[in-house]
């Protein structure tokens, strides 16, 4: 027989034998029911859609759900159910972060105007959301750390010795989006988790980079979800060594290039082409370009394509149609940039005026004898199917992806600026640390995940971030078999002994005046993994229903049966 409630509650205490109450023989014992129950946990449910201008299915969902409201455009407010699954999230990087020897942090949001401008970051036109106070000092709230965190380890860490150290946080980050939109996945305010590493030698920050990947990668296995790890660029983070870890989704804003037949996976920046040296006398064709300065008129020159049209004339409109403009800027010399937004006939008139020239050749073709020209980079636009350029046999093609997470080896792109330095073993030397910064997007990840797992009925979590694993639903009038069912699957057990702590997270539907209908309506809509059901089985043969909706699982079992079968169909989630 099910254990009473007071039972499950009770657990074995030591009275101080010299105390009065005993004594004088009144004690009192308070036992609590530690039953999780929706009874007495706000979640409200169904009836509304967002309002961030695009309608957005899984964001509906988690609206609906009753995890998130909107506050204004690009801000949203985390309702009980969504804190629960941002504390999972926040749980699995804890578990992942301490298996490195990362040890966590709470940094302010608020930093200084002077600071990013140190480190060369600061710009008047960024997504940099600034603020002022009663002296007009300049703020900002930070979109990253790597500046605040720079400094607070240079005014502390001198010395190797000292090395390697391994801080992260998770917390609120900041953007001035233009048009925040899909919900979670591109916001004004969000949560993001940052490591920062700090090594003494450039050998021991790349083996610290591989044991961020190797982290990372646990990590994202735990979740069960197929993901991509992208070789990627660092951008205005600095450094040359950087992945991007990937789901693949048509809502993604990210183009995502993978190989059919080997690993090789890159994103739109780094795609590379399989290459074939062309004859020296090849059709071409060229591209005139400016720098943003006006001083410098660029000459692009790549293999005339097969798709070149009659109506196609060498500008720069033509140019996007055949050029890989990442590439481009990657091929251009140290410190130089082209200006891609500017229209023929000005552009035309500017390039007369130019001071200095520079051609940038397509490595296809045979180097040009100019002393200015460089051929380093595959400048033509890959299409669907080209020949992978690491295998002989695979072809690449695109996807559409949402970046969830960011690795990055900086070297000393913030330690020098910010004098972030440290004595060598000689105890003569000083120099500056070597970095990394990786980070995942925490919000982002739970609107990624309920955009990939969503269905017609409702939301779909995995195990180890649903706000519950397991829901138990009856109907109305059957709440006490309801908490017997709840105690087996928690580990009390038929006999009312086990000490109720298995390893399974239960909620309780004891809502009073809802249908068991409605309960399911709601459970479908909310994602539980897995729902155990009190149906018209139970009062024929004490069986439960078990429901699995993502594996396509339906079973009735008995009592004795809960756990076990429960407890398996978690372990595929």
């Amino acid at each position: 027989m099910p254990a009473p409630i007071w039972r499950a509650a009770l657990r074995p205490c030591r009275l101080n034998s010299r105390s009065p109450a005993l004594k004088s023989g009144f004690v009192r014992f308070i036992a609590t029911d530690p039953r999780h129950r929706l009874s007495n946990f706000w979640a409200p449910t169904g009836g509304l859609t967002p309002q961030d201008g695009e309608q957005d299915e899984s964001h509906a969902l988690l609206v609906r759900g009753g995890f998130l409201r909107q506050a204004h455009s690009g801000v949203f407010h985390l309702l009980p159910l969504g804190l629960r699954v941002q504390n999972k999230v926040e749980a699995l990087i804890d578990k992942h972060m301490s298996a490195i020897g990362a040890s966590k942090t709470s940094l302010s949001s608020i930093t200084t105007e002077s600071l990013w401008r140190r480190s060369g970051r600061y710009s008047a036109n960024s997504e940099l959301l600034r603020i002022e106070d009663r002296r007009e000092s300049g703020f900002l709230l930070s979109p990253t750390h790597e500046e605040e965190i720079t400094a607070l380890v240079a005014s502390m860490v001198h010395s190797y010795k000292d090395l390697p150290l391994r801080l992260y946080q998770v917390g609120r980050k900041y953007r001035d989006e233009r048009r925040p939109r899909q919900g979670l996945l591109r916001a004004k305010e969000f949560m993001m988790k940052d490591l920062y590493t700090f090594d003494s030698t450039p050998e021991a920050a790349l083996e610290t980079y591989e044991a961020v990947r190797h982290a990372y990668n646990n990590l994202f296995d735990e979740l069960k979800l197929p993901y991509l790890v992208a070789d990627a660029d660092s951008g205005n983070m600095g450094g040359k060594l950087s992945h991007e870890y990937h789901f693949v989704s048509p809502k993604g804003e990210d183009n995502v290039w993978s190989c059919d037949s080997c690993t090789y996976v890159a994103n739109e920046e780094l795609v590379e082409k399989k290459t074939s040296n062309l004859s020296a006398d090849a059709e071409t064709v060229s591209f005139p370009g400016i720098s943003p300065d006006r001083k410098t008129a660029y000459t692009i020159t790549i293999p005339k394509p097969t798709n070149w049209s009659e109506t196609d004339t060498e500008n720069w409109e033509t140019a996007t149609k055949y050029l890989n403009l990442h590439a481009v800027k990657k091929a251009l010399p140290e410190n130089c940039e082209i200006d891609t937004g500017i229209a023929s006939p000005t552009l035309t008139s500017l390039i007369s005026k130019a001071t200095a020239h520079h051609t940038i050749t397509d490595r296809a073709l045979s180097p040009s004898s100019s002393p200015t020209s460089t051929s380093s980079h595959d400048l033509t636009s890959i299409s669907q199917n080209s020949p992978c350029p690491r295998c002989s046999t695979g072809h690449i093609t695109s996807h559409r992806a949402i970046e969830i997470g960011h690795t990055f080896h900086l070297g000393t792109r913030y330690s020098t600026p910010l004098n972030a330095n440290i004595a060598l073993p000689d105890a003569k030397t000083h120099a500056p640390m070597q970095m990394g910064c990786h980070g995942i997007g925490v919000s982002r990840l739970i609107g990624a995940v309920a955009s990939l797992l969503a269905d017609e009925k409702g939301l779909n979590w995995p195990r180890c971030i649903a706000p519950w694993e397991v829901v138990v639903l009856s109907p109305p009038g059957h709440v006490h078999d309801a908490e017997n069912v709840y105690d087996v699957l928690r580990g009390v057990g038929d006999d009312g002994y086990g000490d109720g702590n298995a390893d399974v997270d239960v909620v309780l539907d004891d809502r009073a005046g809802k249908s068991l209908g409605w309960k399911f309506r709601d459970a479908d809509l909310i994602g539980y993994p897995v729902v155990v059901v009190l149906g018209r089985e139970w009062e024929k043969e004490r069986k439960v229903e078990i429901q699995c909706r993502r594996l396509g699982v339906r079973m009735s079992v008995g009592i004795e049966g809960i756990r076990e079968e429960v407890g398996g169909l978690l372990e595929e989630l």
